[in-house]
């Protein structure tokens, strides 16, 4: 389905503009899909941040409006997590945000495919545009990514000629995504209660980059690491001290080293 979306035609006749969100404009408050998505979008970000990789300039946020007006029709789409590199104004509370008015197109859109809808495939060009039409020919977000939690299928699709192209992992079964510096791919376990595939975040010598759980569970096992070590010291010490005393030898009045 996805291959075929690439081989649409292209759409013409499209007046862009780039307004802020009207203060009348509701946006839409569907109910989430399930408890599991924020849980998804809150792990990609929370890595991020422990790992030191979150500057103030960027905007990282989950089913947040992203905004355009096109031939005169104000449109806002939410995606499950978006990805800015640099904003011209941070703003601590922010609704909505529009491109190129308030800085960067965003750089990546992901979507958690739902169970019913299958929107995030829809390339709708009449008012209301699909998901997929809206972030190809309108915002053209160069990287989208659609996520399917149950199964772990991540389809990455790549801007090239103004269309997306479906792009195939390493041999890690990971992507490199060149303006993060970071590679993103999936990963299976368990946190806050669910159990299934995660998208995850690795560094470019291929670490994975930890959870606040997994930060904790690493600095226990540090700590457990180095009070072994010294009391394998402690004992190699008493162990010393005894084979001198046998040997009539006071450890405690060594002569100096010369």
């Amino acid at each position: 389905m996805a291959t075929q979306l690439s081989q649409a035609k292209s759409p013409t006749e499209l007046v862009i503009s780039w307004e802020a969100l009207p203060k009348d404009f509701q946006l839409e408050d569907e109910p989430v899909e399930n408890t599991g998505q924020p849980l998804l979008a809150g792990a990609l970000r929370e890595s991020l941040e422990i790992s030191g990789f979150i500057q103030p300039q960027m905007l990282i946020a989950s089913n947040f409006g992203l905004c355009a007006t096109v031939n005169g029709q104000f449109i806002a789409k939410a995606p499950d997590w978006v990805y800015v590199p640099s904003v011209n104004q941070v703003v601590s509370n922010r609704k909505s945000y529009t491109p190129n008015l308030e800085g960067d197109i965003p750089a990546i859109a992901i979507e958690f495919l739902s169970d019913t809808e299958g929107g995030e495939y829809s390339v709708k060009r009449a008012y209301p545009p699909g998901k997929w039409f809206f972030y190809e020919q309108i915002l053209q977000i160069p990287i989208y990514i659609i996520f399917e939690p149950n199964g772990g299928l991540l389809e990455y699709y790549q801007l090239e000629n103004k269309r997306y192209e479906l792009k195939q992992p390493d041999e890690n079964g990971r992507h490199w995504i060149d303006v993060m510096g970071l590679f993103l791919g999936t990963w299976q376990g368990t946190k806050e209660a669910r159990t299934g595939y995660w998208l995850r975040w690795w560094d470019k010598a291929g670490n994975l980059l930890p959870w606040a759980v997994e930060q904790i569970e690493q600095e226990r096992q540090r700590a457990e690491q180095e009070r072994q070590r010294a009391e394998q010291e402690r004992q190699q010490k008493e162990r010393l001290i005894a084979y001198l005393q046998s040997q009539g030898i006071d450890p405690n009045n060594l002569p100096p080293f010369e």
